[in-house]
């Protein structure tokens, strides 16, 4: 039987009290870069715990809205907006080689993440971003979304799928003000990122099925018990001759 591998990232640096049992069971993290959490010590703090577990680096940009966690959209100029962006994502750039590292990807957060995922013109300030660095980034972007579609060609892409989270019909993620949004069982989130990994297809609420085909797949480091979730994950996936990519 042919040995499969599962890429699974995390999001990390954002003061959550599990960050160094998430990391050993993670292909990559995205780092806070102080939009929405983290400074200087956590991200150099995580940068080396990244580096001693061999996993993926990448910068972790939102709106610079640290009271909302980055979770709500913030109205700014493109120019406003672009120089945050670029801040972030060098910030976090230069303390990972600074530490003997290389930044390999960028993903967006929260109400970035899903403002980029619908609105062209985000998109195109985030690409305009990006350019300068050539072919050194891969970018993590939202299924079925704008900017995917706009980045096609011009960069490497991981299309992401959120392993701890249920979709709605347009691809969107269920509102975390709905009770169903999080996937707390580990039972429903290996069986919710099997569907999407082994049959490309990802299970609504309403017993409809979306067509998905992801290159990750994200456990939140803020879902309860996220730790257990990933221990599951990479027994049930091993059982099946499915290995977290390190």
């Amino acid at each position: 039987m042919t040995k499969e591998t599962i890429h699974i990232n995390c999001d990390l640096g954002e003061g959550g009290e599990f960050d160094e049992k998430l990391m050993p069971l993670i292909s990559a993290c995205n780092i806070a870069c102080g939009g929405h959490a983290g400074n200087l010590e956590t991200m150099h703090k995580t940068v080396r715990l990244a580096l001693e577990n061999n996993a993926e680096i990448g910068a972790h940009p939102s709106y610079p809205d640290r009271a909302n966690f980055g979770r709500n959209h913030v109205e700014m100029t493109a120019e406003e907006l672009k120089l945050s962006i670029e801040g972030q994502v060098l910030s976090l750039k230069q303390i990972v080689e600074s530490e003997g590292g290389k930044l390999s990807h960028v993903k967006l957060h929260g109400a970035l993440y899903n403002d980029a995922a619908k609105d062209r013109s985000i998109s195109e300030i985030v690409m305009e971003i990006l350019e300068d660095y050539g072919d050194d980034l891969r970018l993590f972007v939202p299924l079925n979304s704008q900017l995917g579609e706009l980045a096609l060609g011009r960069f490497e892409l991981f299309h992401e799928a959120f392993a701890d989270r249920n979709y709605e019909k347009n691809y969107g993620l269920v509102p975390r003000s709905k009770s169903h949004a999080i996937i707390e069982d580990r039972e429903m989130v290996f069986h919710h990122v099997r569907s999407i990994y082994k049959e490309n297809k990802i299970l609504l609420q309403n017993g409809e099925f979306l067509k998905a085909q992801a290159d990750t797949f994200c456990v939140h480091s803020d879902t309860p018990s996220a730790v257990q979730i990933l221990q599951y994950l990479q027994r049930k996936l091993a059982a099946e001759n499915i290995y977290i990519k390190s």
